[in-house]
């Protein structure tokens, strides 16, 4: 099957600020002090170990990836190395993962627009923003990159102003705040003052904030040189995870009791007036709302090029391999579009019961389909050192091993959510999910080949080929 050519104008920059500006969410800015309140200073194992997980599943991405890019990347690489139905189940779930995110972070950024602008309705803001992404996502690919570079940018200064200010305030060179060293994490009870299992059950809420990294994996395929990018984005990733988000846990630790849970509601704002910043407050506001720009920016490009892989293999209507002039895929941009308008509506419907249900299951989604990775990449390896003799531009660590590993560990967190009251939902709703389209896949196979079974004009036709290559 002959792969739907796309605009390939993304340039190195544009990727490598992609690659970084993915990872970078509210996750990041708002998720890190619930996190660090409800495990203590212990927290910081749990984001080690759950950025190390991120790094393995793009480490394994970026191998596949590397050999040959394509369109709906890991569902494409899913479908062939394990199975159809697993190229239908990834791609479908991982669909509707971003698509919920764009509703989501849409119907966050008019509240947001509201609060600032009383005057400008909640749901004007919401469509407002979305209309503009849709369209600058539709224009070309290269405005998407564009765009995307100086959202990522912004984030990246924000973090890196934060690192900065953080390093002064420990080692007691900032002028502003005198630092007493770390006796407050032993008069707040330790380390680990609720214990050893939060810091497992943390890593579930950890790998929800930092999901996304992918992205630069599926961004690749449309630039200028797919696989020299692929495995600089894939690198780029390692550090930045490391640098972004161990670096300000450790920072926040150091810092703020896990118990303060004033300072801890807003982590990045407060340190930051601490070493004398008094406007930290609004322009960690300002940053947030530029974050879920970004991240809705993001999800609505990763949902039309999943789409559109989709499309290409028969798991989604044809319709949505239209490309326009400028290459970029018109329908699978205004379907994703329009599915997130409808998750959009229901927040405004129903936010404490559909939507927070819904919005529950996205996040076990991306677990499962990191597991599919993990499968996939086994098969590709192996199937790789049988068939070819050229080296791979990036390569798995400790192959198997940390590959099954890295199974182990997903499975474990997924069954986690068991034990969390708070996930339990999640964890039916997305096994759910996974079940549902597992299911409709057989349907549909099941129906078509009926289809074709009964259908005297296609027998006919081999019938005619047959004869005509037995003349």
């Amino acid at each position: 099957m002959e792969q739907i050519e796309l605009d390939k104008s993304l340039k190195t920059r544009h990727i490598t600020m992609i690659s970084i500006g993915g990872i970078i969410g509210t996750g990041l800015f708002i998720g890190t002090g619930k996190n660090i309140m409800s495990t203590g200073p212990a927290t910081i194992i749990s984001y080690f170990l759950a950025c190390m997980i991120i790094v393995f599943i793009m480490r394994m991405l970026g191998e596949m990836a590397s050999t040959k890019p394509e369109n709906g990347s890991f569902a494409a690489y899913s479908g062939r190395f394990i199975g159809p139905w697993a190229g239908f189940t990834v791609g479908w779930l991982y669909w509707i993962s971003w698509v919920f995110i764009v509703g989501l972070e849409a119907a966050v950024i008019g509240g947001i627009l509201n609060s600032w602008f009383p005057m400008v309705p909640v749901w004007v803001g919401s469509v407002g923003i979305t209309v503009i992404l849709t369209g600058l996502n539709l224009y070309s690919v290269k405005t998407f990159g564009e765009f995307e570079y100086w959202l990522a940018f912004i984030k990246v200064s924000a973090i890196i102003l934060f690192l900065i200010v953080g390093v002064t305030m420990i080692l007691g060179i900032n002028p502003n705040f005198e630092y007493k060293g770390l006796g407050f994490i032993s008069d707040a009870g330790g380390f680990a003052p609720k214990g050893i299992l939060p810091i497992f059950t943390g890593i579930v809420f950890v790998i929800f904030s930092i999901s996304g990294a992918e992205v630069a994996a599926i961004a690749a395929g449309e630039s200028e040189n797919p696989k020299r990018n692929i495995v600089r984005a894939i690198n780029n990733v390692v550090y930045r995870l490391g640098l972004f988000f161990v670096g300000s846990v450790l920072i926040m630790i150091m810092i703020i009791p896990w118990n303060d849970t004033k300072a801890l509601a807003a982590p990045y704002a407060n340190i930051l007036k601490m070493a004398g910043f008094p406007l930290a407050g609004e322009v960690m506001q300002f940053v947030i709302f530029v974050s879920l720009i970004s991240v809705m920016n993001s999800a609505l490009f990763t949902s039309s090029r999943m789409l559109l892989g989709m499309a290409e293999k028969g798991d989604a209507p044809a319709i949505f391999k239209h490309v326009s002039k400028r290459n970029a895929p018109t329908w699978a941009i205004l379907g994703s579009t329009i599915v997130a308008y409808i998750c959009a509506i229901l927040y405004f419907l129903s936010p404490d019961v559909i939507f927070y249900f819904l919005g529950n299951a996205v996040g076990a989604l991306m677990i499962i389909v990191y597991i599919f990775i993990a499968i996939a990449h086994i098969r590709f390896r192996r199937e790789y050192e049988r068939t070819q003799t050229e080296p791979l531009a990036i390569k798995m660590w400790l192959f198997p091993y940390l590959t099954y590993l890295t199974i182990a560990v997903l499975l474990g967190v997924y069954v986690c959510q068991i034990f969390i009251p708070s996930l339990r939902a999640q964890f039916y709703l997305s096994t759910a999910f996974f079940i549902i389209t597992i299911a409709v896949f057989f349907f549909k196979d099941k129906k078509i080949k009926a289809y074709q079974l009964g259908n005297p004009y296609q027998h006919a036709d081999v019938d005619n080929g047959t004869k005509s290559q037995n003349m």
